[in-house]
Parts: structure tokens; sequence; C-alpha cells
């Protein structure tokens, strides 16, 4: 990698409560789990259903969702995410339910709202997990 290339941003560490997720990601698939006894859906991953304790299912997902809150990151000290600045980090509403931090990317800071429609893209990270990020859709 030459110093121009862009660095890639930290893998996540798996473990046997996320290791489906991820491998989903490094397939193009944004999957989450759903309870089978409430039917609620939830993010981040866990062994059991966070609302009623029931067991869960991975199930593809829309990988749509509405941007709730966001911030422009312009300065950070970390090396891993200095190359980025600056980059926008929102909580996004999933179709399904939940929410989630992320990152808005393949725009201008500048174009990002509150209320904003998006949609998943996956960074590749590592050979076990690309990150999902979002995209604003195109009016």
């Amino acid at each position: 990698m030459s110093p121009s290339d862009p660095k890639p941003r930290p893998a996540p560490v798996l473990d046997s409560d996320s290791e489906e997720f991820w491998k989903a990601t490094t397939e193009g698939r944004f999957v989450l789990q759903r309870c089978q006894d409430c039917d609620r859906f939830q993010y981040y991953p866990r062994a059991r259903c966070a609302h009623c304790l029931g067991p869960v299912e991975w199930v593809e997902a829309s990988g749509r969702g509405t941007v709730y809150s966001f911030t422009v990151i312009h300065q950070n000290f970390s090396r891993a995410f200095r190359h980025l600045i600056p980059y926008v980090v929102a909580l996004v509403d999933l179709e399904e339910g939940p929410r989630l931090m992320t990152n808005v990317v393949g725009c201008e800071p500048g174009e990002v709202s509150i209320g904003a429609s998006v949609h998943v893209r996956f960074e590749p990270v590592s050979d076990e997990a690309a990150l999902p990020m979002f995209e604003l859709d195109q009016p």
C-alpha cells in the first residue's frame, strides 16, 4: 500500500453472536435478527431477543433507512480515521425498526440532513467483514 492509497477502516472483532451478520456483509447482504416469539427486529446482534428474551433468527433486511441524527467529524486524533476527515457519523433508523450508528458516505457532508432517505453499501475491511455504510438516495 502506498502512502496515497486509502487506508481501510479498522475491522470488527467477530464473536459467536455477530459472526452471521459479518459473514453476510462479505456477500453484500444486510441481515438483521428477528425474534421468533415477538417478531421484533434488533440490532446489534445478541444471543436472545432484547425485548422478550425469545430465540432469534437471521433474516434478509431491506438495507433502507432514514437519517435520525448526524454530526460531521472535522477532527479526530485516531490515526485510523484521520484520513477520512471530514466524515459523517449518523444514527439511521432502519425500515425494520432498529436504529444503528454508521457513516453516510458518497456525498459531501453538507448534503446530509435529518430525515434523508438512505440505503446500505458495504466497505470491505477484512476477509471476514465489510462495514455497512449508508448513501443518500437520489431524489
